[in-house]
């Protein structure tokens, strides 16, 4: 049976799409039940809304404290009953709690523990990868908890910098990669083969 997946956003939602074609393609065996937004004017509500999968948005503002804004995200993804969340570009912190631990997943465009952590996101890490003069960057998939871009990491790829890239060249070549390593780290834990040892993920 598919596992059934939350997926989390803030923005365009294309990583949400590329998880919904993956599906389509039986690349992925997963149930998309549900899409939460953290602005109601988020692009990728409107692509849920297009695939018939149901959406809402809970704003930040609307509640008075982080604990009870990240309360009514869990009741939301509880009464859905996901087996994983997949944050898809959803750009504010969450509380994990202990039911969900190991069963939130996000995709980071750098090689972590590199050009990661707060307000690190998008071009800002691309542009502090070319002004660092790095000469690789990448993509990670790892596992959420408590602090941005620190959970476990699932599985990393990398992609050379070019001497003539700009923020622009080198999120194209990462984004591809994104859209490789996040469906296939979701595709593992659906398999049931992702085994976490402290701060180590294991294969089976």
């Amino acid at each position: 049976m598919p596992i059934r997946l939350a997926v989390l956003l803030s923005g365009s939602g294309t990583t949400l799409q590329n998880l919904i074609d993956k599906q389509a393609q039986q690349e992925l065996d997963v149930e998309i039940i549900c899409v939460i937004g953290s602005r109601p004017d988020a692009y990728g509500l409107e692509r849920a809304r297009k695939h018939g999968i149901p959406e809402c948005a809970l704003c930040r503002r609307d509640y008075d404290t982080g604990q009870a804004y990240s309360e009514a995200i869990w009741r939301e993804i509880r009464a859905h009953q996901a087996d994983l969340v997949a944050l898809a570009g959803f750009m504010l912190l969450l509380e994990v709690p202990p039911d969900y631990k190991d069963r939130i997943m996000n995709v980071h465009p750098a090689l972590i523990p590199a050009f990661c952590g707060h307000k690190m996101y998008g071009h800002h890490v691309h542009q502090a990868v070319l002004d660092y003069g790095a000469r690789i960057s990448g993509a990670t998939v790892h596992f959420v908890d408590e602090m941005y871009d620190h959970g476990p990491i699932i599985l990393q790829d990398s992609v050379p910098v070019l001497q003539e890239d700009t923020a622009d060249t080198l999120a194209e070549r990462v984004q591809a990669l994104e859209r490789k390593l996040y469906p296939q780290a979701i595709q593992l834990f659906a398999e049931g083969r992702l085994c976490v040892e402290g701060r180590k993920v294991r294969i089976l």
